[in-house]
C-alpha cells in the first residue's frame, strides 16, 4: 500500500505543480490573457504579480527535498490561494467554468498534502 500511495503523491504533485507553477510563472511576468481574466473578480495589476509569484515559491518549496516546516505553508499557501480564487470568481458573480480550475487544484493541493511521504512531514515527538 505505501508504494502506491508514493505514486499517487508524485502524480497529483506533479500535475498541481505544472499548472500551479505554469499560471503562477504567467501571472507573476502579467501575460495579457491572465491579467484580463483577472479584470472581473477587480483586483489591482500588482496584486497579480504578488500572487504569481508567491505561486512560483510554495511550487519549489514543495518539490525541494527537506524544509518540512516550509512544505507545509506553501500546502496552506496554495490551498487558500486555489480556495480564495474560486470564493472571487463566486462574490464577483463570475461563476463560470473558471471555477472548475482552481477548485479542482485545491483538491490537488489537499491530495499531495494527504499522501506525501514520511520524509516530507513533520512529525511531532508525542505521535
Amino acid at each position: 500500500m505505501e508504494k502506491r500511495k508514493l505514486i499517487w503523491y508524485w502524480i497529483i504533485t506533479a500535475i498541481l505543480s505544472f499548472c500551479i507553477f505554469s499560471g503562477g510563472l504567467a501571472q507573476a511576468v502579467q501575460v495579457k490573457g491572465v491579467v484580463e481574466g483577472f479584470k472581473p473578480l477587480g483586483y489591482p495589476n500588482y496584486f497579480i504579480s504578488f500572487i504569481g509569484v508567491w505561486k512560483v515559491l510554495g511550487v519549489i518549496a514543495i518539490l525541494i527535498p527537506k524544509f518540512r516546516l516550509l512544505k507545509e505553508w506553501a500546502y496552506a499557501g496554495i490551498f487558500f490561494a486555489m480556495s480564495g480564487a474560486v470564493i472571487s470568481h463566486i462574490a464577483s458573480d463570475d461563476v463560470s467554468v473558471k471555477i472548475i480550475a482552481p477548485f479542482l487544484l485545491a483538491v490537488f493541493t489537499v491530495l499531495s498534502w494527504y499522501f506525501r511521504p514520511p520524509d516530507r512531514k513533520i512529525i511531532l515527538a508525542n505521535q
